[in-house]
C-alpha cells in the first residue's frame, strides 16, 4: 500500500514548527521516520501535512549539563547509542539501546521519535520511565516539562497536545555507585519484546537497598514501573531469596491480553525471570561482586 495525500513543508525554526501544527490539526512531524513512514504506507496514519524536522536548527544536539542528559528531537538511536560522554554518565542507555530494532534502523530513527511513538513493547519508552526522565514540548503558550509518568497514556498515546513539539528529551545520569542492568525476551533479534525489564539499585555497606528503580515494557498498555517490587527490596539486604521473593510480585503488573505471540499467563511468567535477572545483575554491579 501506499499513503494517502498529504502536503509537505520543511520549517527551520521551532517557532515555525508550532505555527505549522497550529493551522492545520492534520498535521504530524517527521523525524527519523522509521515509524511514521511505515504506519503511513498501511494507512494506520494519515496526515494531511508532514511536518519535517530536517532543517530546523539546533534539534540533533546532546548534552549532559547538571546531572540531565538533554536530547534533542533529531538526535538519531545510532548517536546516542555511541556517545562516550552519555556512556559515561548513564551506561544504562547503551545497555537497553543495543536491543533497538536494527543498527540501520537505528542509524536513522530518532530517540524523541520514539518516544512520541510510545509504542508499548518499545526500549526508549521504558528508558524514560525507568529513569524518571522528562520531555520539553515547545507550543503556542510557550514551554513545559513533562514527567515520564505523566507522558504515556495508552499504546502509541501520550499527553503532548496536538499543537505542541516535543523538543527534547531529558534523562538522569545515573547515582553514583549504582547497579544497573536491562533484559527483554523477543522472538526474534530486533523484534519489539514480549516482554522487557530493566533496574537500577543502588546499595549502602550492608548490601541493603537504599534505592530502587524498577520497570518493565511489552507487559501493559504502557511502559510500567514496578513499584511493588522496589518497594519489596528497598530497606531490604539483597539476596537471591529476597530477589526471587520480589520478582514474583512483577507478575501483577501484566495486563496485556492474549495475543499471537504470548499469553498474559506465560508474560507473567516471563517477567519475574526477567526481573530476577535484572536485579541480580544490577545488585551485583552496585556491590562490586555476586549476590549471594
Amino acid at each position: 500500500m501506499k499513503p494517502s495525500l498529504f502536503d509537505y513543508c520543511s520549517p527551520t525554526s521551532v517557532g515555525e514548527v508550532v505555527a505549522a501544527l497550529v493551522a492545520d490539526p492534520g498535521a504530524m512531524i517527521l523525524a527519523g521516520g522509521q515509524s511514521l513512514v511505515p504506519a503511513m504506507n498501511l494507512r494506520l496514519a494519515s496526515p494531511t501535512r508532514l511536518i519535517d524536522l530536517k532543517n530546523v536548527a539546533d534539534l540533533a544536539d546532546i548534552q549532559v549539563d547538571n546531572g540531565v542528559i538533554k536530547i534533542g528531537a533529531m538526535v538519531r538511536h545510532r548517536d546516542l547509542e555511541l556517545n562516550d560522554e552519555v556512556y559515561a554518565a548513564n551506561p544504562l542507555i547503551r545497555k537497553m539501546m543495543r536491543f533497538v530494532a536494527h543498527v540501520p534502523i537505528r542509524n536513522c530513527g530518532t530517540v524523541v521519535g520514539s518516544l512520541c511513538h510510545a509504542d508499548a513493547a518499545a526500549e526508549m519508552p521504558l528508558l524514560l520511565v525507568l529513569t524518571g526522565g522528562t520531555v520539553t514540548a515547545v507550543g503556542p503558550d510557550g514551554s513545559r516539562d513533562i514527567a515520564a509518568k505523566d507522558f504515556f497514556q495508552f499504546h502509541m498515546t501520550t499527553s503532548r497536545a496536538p499543537d505542541e513539539m516535543i523538543v527534547r528529551a531529558n534523562i538522569p545520569v545515573l547515582a553514583d555507585g549504582a547497579g544497573y542492568a536491562f533484559h527483554e525476551f523477543a522472538r526474534r533479534q530486533g523484534d519489539y519484546a514480549i516482554a522487557a525489564a530493566g533496574a537500577t539499585v543502588s546499595l549502602d555497606g550492608d548490601n541493603r537497598v537504599t534505592r530502587a528503580r524498577v520497570g518493565a515494557c511489552g507487559v501493559a498498555s504502557t511502559p510500567v514501573l514496578l513499584e511493588a517490587v522496589e518497594q519489596a527490596i528497598t530497606g531490604a539486604q539483597l539476596s537471591q531469596s529476597t530477589i526471587a521473593d520480589a520478582a514474583e510480585k512483577a507478575k501483577d503488573a501484566v495486563t496485556a491480553p492474549d495475543d499471537m505471540h504470548a499469553s498474559t499467563g506465560y508474560r507473567k511468567h516471563l517477567l519475574a525471570g526477567l526481573v530476577r535477572r535484572v536485579l541480580g545483575e544490577a545488585g551485583q554491579r552496585a556491590a562490586g561482586g555476586a549476590i549471594k
